[in-house]
């Protein structure tokens, strides 16, 4: 059980680490940010790749916000209600509500196939050790001549 709850605490303390590094959202975003933050819709790209029209006036619309002085909030919902693209416009997903089965299921994935192998592994271990039952059985000694007469054909 010690394992299992190593790997949990190690889990945890990569997901808290990367809650921690997250932007809050609060802050003045930088062009570049916001573009690596956001999809084009037409073309399924992240804005800092693409060069579709629409990733073109999206761009221009968030050097706007910017100048204005829009948090990253502010400029994501934009996108995402006011500019009618949904949550398809973010490139993460957001950490609540339905959205957040993205960030824990790959996490439980692991968790439950790390379990697994170690169960796996735990039931071999334990057999391992048992003696086979058709090993431990001393051959007859008429299977025995049997087989020496096999080998001594196959020696010659």
């Amino acid at each position: 059980m010690k394992p299992f709850a190593a790997v949990l605490a190690i889990l945890a303390l990569v997901f808290g680490l990367s809650l921690a590094f997250r932007s809050n959202g609060n802050g003045r975003p930088t062009q570049a940010e916001m573009e690596a933050d956001l999809i084009c819709v037409t073309c399924h790209a992240p804005l800092d790749e693409s060069d579709s029209p629409l990733a073109q006036q999206m761009k221009a619309e968030i050097r706007r916000q910017i100048a204005e002085g829009w948090s990253k909030d502010r400029i994501e919902t934009y996108f995402v209600k006011t500019a009618g693209f949904g949550s398809q416009v973010l490139a993460v997903p957001s950490s609540h509500g339905f959205d957040l089965l993205a960030w824990l299921l790959p996490f439980g994935t692991i968790l439950f196939g790390a379990g697994a192998v170690g169960l796996g592994a735990r039931a071999w271990l334990d057999r391992r050790g048992e003696p086979d039952e058709a090993a431990a059985e001393p051959l007859s000694p008429e299977l025995e001549r049997l087989v020496d007469d096999e080998l001594a054909r196959f020696d010659a």
